[in-house]
């Protein structure tokens, strides 16, 4: 599969292409090319980079060696959000990454602004790429570089979060796709993998709206850890959903109107 994404990409085709003139011959240049991309592919570097982009809630996202690539798992965060989420909201992207959560959350509700925030301003720069390219330069979107809550401004109605969750110990046991080419950055959650969740859960009501609710992606085993964060903090209706494999996914909850 990989072999003959890399080989449409060179060639500049498409896959009935491929099955129509499967004949035709390729030139001496991209033959060339063809083999020196099969060779990064052989060095484990993600497919998605090497293509630069990856597909996510029916768009194309510019990615690269900065910005994790976007998961169907994380689908099932912006679906959970969109369940809710009405038109005119703020909404506050933590761990922006490529932005591929809230401009996906912009191209489908109506009205809406939102911030995204991040640690890296080569991520940001990815981010702003991809709000140009799906939403234009009049999207309602401003990215900010941001540990989290440093720049940002003013109250919200939704915040998501899609934070750094695995624990330092475990990455160097990840698919070397994983480990050796996408940001550590954005992949080390601390020792049990919740420094993250810890912090959001304790300064998320300074930027909620009175009934404004907290949406995070976890990893399957985190569930009830986090959970428990938001409940004593003093969220309420917290609850977990499941991704598609039945794996606990997304962990949700309102802060009260006080």
């Amino acid at each position: 599969m990989d072999a003959r994404l890399l080989l449409e990409y060179i060639c500049g085709t498409d896959r009935n292409t491929l099955l129509v003139h499967g004949d035709r011959e390729v030139s001496s240049q991209e033959r060339q090319a063809y083999d020196r991309v099969i060779a990064r592919r052989c060095q484990r570097v993600p497919l998605q980079q090497i293509l630069g982009c990856q597909e996510f809630m029916g768009l194309e996202f510019a990615i690269n060696e900065h910005v994790l690539v976007p998961r169907q798992d994380t689908e099932i965060l912006v679906e959970e959000v969109l369940r809710e989420l009405q038109d005119g909201m703020r909404i506050l992207d933590l761990c922006t990454g490529s932005g591929c959560i809230l401009i996906s959350l912009l191209r489908y509700s109506n009205g809406c602004q939102g911030v995204g925030t991040d640690i890296s301003p080569m991520a940001l720069e990815v981010a702003r790429e991809n709000g140009e390219k799906i939403l234009g330069s009049e999207g309602g979107y401003t990215f900010l570089e941001s540990d989290l809550w440093g720049k940002v401004e003013g109250r919200f109605d939704v915040i998501v979060s899609n934070p750094p969750y695995i624990r330092r110990g475990e990455i160097d046991t990840l698919m070397p796709e994983v480990k050796d080419h996408e940001p550590r950055l954005a992949l080390d959650g601390g020792e049990d993998g919740l420094d993250f969740y810890r912090r959001i859960a304790e300064e998320s009501p300074a930027h909620l709206y009175g009934g404004g609710r907290l949406y995070l992606e976890i990893g399957c085993d985190q569930g009830d850890a986090v959970q428990e964060l938001l409940l004593c903090r003093g969220f309420r209706e917290v609850n977990v959903a499941q991704d598609y494999a039945g794996l606990d996914r997304v962990v949700y909850g309102s802060w009260p109107i006080l």
